[in-house]
């Protein structure tokens, strides 16, 4: 079945963060919004069936969790990626940053060292910082084609140097890296060794582009898997962020425990009631629509890259091997990151996302998000063109 994904979507007008936000963070909502990461496609039409038959009962109490949740999540990790997680190390959470917060919070103690390799989700360092941690930074080396990789021996360092948690990126957001099992288990081996505890956020371990697979950091081994405690979400995969239903798989089932007695304790511990059916529809039956949105996102990138080498020589956007989130090295353009920022929102009317937000490499980055039509883009792209030859 055929799925339209170059419809285009009036989103303006139903509360979406990406306008009605825009002003705060970027002065105006009279821009074309590529920054901040959600899609503009409708999701699968299994879920949208199972949404629709909810609301139609027209209650919306209290929801109990059924056991086919859980075994919903499991089956498809196994399907997808090889990997059979334990239920009963399963825990549902709000979103994957929060529950983040939760269990650094729970186990860990103020000052507490904790690593994350830059440039990356911003979010990593403010979760680490608000909770009263201390921030350390391994930065991700890159090449001169743009393709990045992990600093071991700084890594090894760092670890040994009394961190307690180490905050991991798999695959990584922005830059784009479908980490494989050497370059895992690698790291993963060094966690082990130094008494490294693993935070593996996997949001976006479904957005595999152009055939590529992910490794799940718990399935590398079982030592890693020992420490490892895995963020998992629909959210990203089926644009269901609105939806706020995420997945913890814990290293033992004792931490497990804990959490979900916290959870309880803040009464927070349901899911509601479309998000428990939105989660089973797509994982029982998205998948098809999955394996579609997958070859439009890599087209989507390949559009990108080759309207920038003809166009827009001046930026050199990645080719990434997963997620929607397209990486651009914008130094071409001989802008500091306030003009750049302001260039882009002022004389091209595009907000991107701010390489500066992903911390140290990302300065003269732009992130664009390509999860939209690639007519959205063409635009986008043409109007970044005629304000860069109108300087």
């Amino acid at each position: 079945m055929p799925y339209n994904f170059d419809e285009v979507v009036d989103r303006s007008q139903n509360y979406a963060a990406k306008f009605e936000e825009a002003e705060l963070h970027y002065g105006t909502n009279q821009v074309i919004p590529l920054w901040i990461a959600d899609m503009d496609f409708r999701t699968a039409p299994c879920v949208v069936e199972a949404i629709k038959e909810r609301a139609d009962q027209g209650i919306f109490g209290y929801t109990w969790r059924t056991p086919r949740y859980f075994e919903s999540i499991a089956a498809w990790q196994q399907k997808r990626n090889g990997w059979l997680p334990e239920i009963n190390k399963m825990a549902f959470a709000p979103g994957v940053v929060p529950a983040m917060r939760m269990v650094l919070n729970m186990f860990t103690q103020p000052g507490d060292k904790i690593i994350i390799q830059q440039p990356v989700y911003h979010p990593f360092a403010d979760v680490v910082e608000n909770t009263g941690r201390t921030l350390v930074v391994s930065p991700l080396k890159r090449d001169e084609d743009g393709y990045y990789t992990m600093d071991l021996e700084d890594f090894e360092a760092k670890a040994r140097d009394g961190a307690k948690y180490f905050i991991l990126c798999n695959p990584h957001n922005p830059v784009g890296r479908v980490w494989t099992p050497e370059e895992l288990k690698a790291v993963g081996g060094l966690c082990v060794r130094y008494g490294v505890k693993i935070l593996s956020d996997e949001i976006h371990s479904d957005l595999m582009l152009n055939g590529r697979k992910h490794t799940c950091m718990a399935s590398v081994s079982p030592d890693i898997a020992a420490v490892t405690t895995t963020f998992i979400a629909p959210s990203k995969t089926f644009n269901l962020a609105g939806l706020q239903s995420s997945t913890i798989i814990f290293d033992t089932e004792g931490r497990k425990d804990q959490y979900v007695a916290e959870l309880k304790r803040m009464d927070i511990a349901r899911n509601n009631c479309f998000s428990l059916v939105a989660t089973m529809a797509a994982y029982e039956k998205g998948e098809a629509w999955l394996e579609e949105l997958q070859v439009y996102l890599a087209d989507n990138m390949r559009f990108i890259y080759d309207f920038c080498r003809e166009h827009l020589p001046e930026l050199k956007p990645n080719l990434p091997e997963a997620t929607y989130l397209n990486w651009i090295d914008a130094r071409g353009l001989g802008l500091d990151d306030e003009a750049l920022h302001r260039f882009c929102v002022d004389k091209a009317g595009v907000a991107f996302g701010k390489g500066t937000d992903f911390g140290a490499g990302g300065s003269g980055f732009l992130r664009l998000n390509a999860a939209c039509p690639r007519s959205t883009i063409e635009k986008a792209l043409t109007q970044l063109e005629k304000a860069i030859r109108a300087r």
